[in-house]
């Protein structure tokens, strides 16, 4: 064949630059050829050479993503949840998981291990109950101090239950309450605590006064005083060695009291704290014994007296104030009495003002008013109006011109609010008239009047 011959053959087919357009549409390479394998393996020929060359990777397309297809993807709940693989774990290591399972520290795979463990080991299961038990202890929800109000609940529920067989009159109640409350402050106490220094305070006329004791010579007090109602109801006096040469026994609170203190031969110390609690014991049976009817048997009080009902109110009172001043010494909390007891302290306050108004014009402390101090027996007068807030508190209408007279809302002339626990540290001399009032509305001067009254009816 010649050479024209040859090239016309060969450009039959589409000479070299077809092959190349061809093998470009086929995704090959140039020599290679699609079907037939001739044009594969080390030994491929490229046209225009002799040599062999090697093969060159084919680079696959990019597959199509699932959401590029437009069909709907899976959905997720008909997958299930991944079964757990359960943990095959030997005895020693379940045994040392036993301290992170009682405190909930295992992971899933862990804890359902261990329990599992715990059916059919009673060693284990023993140990992990005991461990439970003590995480139980150092995980307490709730405060490890009783109710303050448990006492009281627990004997309401009790009476409720089985009505005592000899009841206890209400007014004699709040004593009974006090006493139980000072003594159960006082049956932890120390050395250190009876010896505590104490500072009595009162108001003897218009003068704020205090005298220096201990703990113990406070209980030394309080014994000496209650022991005028023991007096009155025939039990046995706690002052029998202070009784004079002539026979004669001191009358009046604070004269008890000193001679008391004059005549022990030690310091008081808590060898008081027995005679004490003894004797409101016997106080409080007593009372119970002789029935409500014995409630206006009087007590003498020295220069005054007073109605058995009204006197153990007063001892209820004087119990709560001088626990408050025990307290304040050794640096321990005290609450005031329940508001139905200390209500009924404040009535009795305010029944005594009209007597010490009326001392108070008798010495010259009071200014003379408007009107004519003295008022027919019965009578309305001038009053003030006393207005105590907080859950024991009322309102009295207290006469200024004479004690037998009436308070009337007509005649009033002033209006003096206070606080209930206030009011009482006013009535102990625990706190200056001055600072007492909350507010203040009317008549000046019968207003420091009463305020100053209320004072005063404080004795050590």
């Amino acid at each position: 064949m010649s050479g024209a011959d040859r090239f016309e053959a060969h450009d039959e087919h589409g000479g070299p630059e077809e092959e190349h357009r061809r093998d470009a549409e086929h995704g090959g390479h140039p020599g290679r050829r699609d079907g037939d394998g001739s044009g594969d393996g080390p030994g491929q020929l490229t046209p225009g050479s002799g040599a062999p060359v090697p093969d060159r990777p084919r680079i696959p397309t990019p597959r199509a993503s699932v959401e590029d297809d437009g069909r709907p993807l899976p959905d997720l709940a008909d997958l299930g949840d991944p079964a757990p693989v359960p943990l095959d774990l030997p005895h020693d290591v379940l045994k040392s998981l036993l301290g992170a399972w009682a405190l909930a520290a295992c992971s899933a795979a862990e804890t359902a291990a261990v329990e599992d463990h715990l059916g059919s080991c009673g060693s284990c299961a023993d140990e992990a109950r005991r461990l439970r038990e003590a995480i139980g202890l150092l995980h307490q929800p709730e405060s490890l101090d009783l109710d303050p109000g448990l006492r009281t609940r627990v004997l309401e529920n009790c009476l409720d239950r089985r009505p005592p067989r000899i009841p206890l009159p209400l007014w004699a109640a709040p004593y009974d309450a006090e006493t139980a409350r000072l003594d159960a402050l006082l049956q932890d106490f120390g050395d250190a605590e009876w010896h505590a220094p104490v500072r009595l305070r009162w108001f003897e006329g218009d003068t704020a006064t205090s005298r220096r004791t201990t703990v113990a010579g406070v209980i030394a007090h309080l014994l000496s005083v209650d022991g005028m109602i023991a007096l009155a109801l025939g039990l046995e006096d706690p002052l029998t060695e202070a009784t004079g040469t002539d026979g004669t026994c001191p009358t009046g609170p604070a004269e008890r009291t000193e001679a008391h203190w004059r005549t022990s031969h030690f310091p008081p110390t808590r060898s008081v704290r027995g005679p004490w609690r003894e004797q409101s014991h016997s106080l409080v049976r007593t009372v119970a014994f002789t029935g409500s009817h014995a409630g206006g048997l009087p007590v003498s009080y020295g220069d005054f007296s007073l109605p058995l009902h009204d006197a153990m109110l007063d001892r209820a009172f004087a119990c709560w104030v001088h626990a408050e001043d025990i307290a304040e010494a050794v640096d321990y909390p005290y609450d005031p009495p329940a508001p139905r007891h200390l209500n009924k302290m404040i009535d009795l306050t305010a029944r005594m003002l009209p007597a010490a108004l009326a001392e108070r014009r008798r010495t010259g402390r009071s200014a003379p008013g408007t009107t004519p101090h003295l008022v027919a027996a019965g009578a309305p007068g001038r009053s003030l109006r006393l207005e105590i807030e907080g859950a024991a508190g009322g309102e009295w209408l207290i006469p200024l011109d004479s004690p037998a007279a009436v308070g009337s809302a007509e005649f009033e002339v002033a209006h003096v609010a206070l606080d209930g626990v206030e009011f009482c540290r006013l009535a102990a001399g625990h706190i200056p008239p001055e600072e007492a009032a909350a507010g203040q509305d009317g008549d000046r001067q019968a207003i420091r009047d009463v305020l100053y009254a209320t004072a005063g009816l404080s004795r050590m």
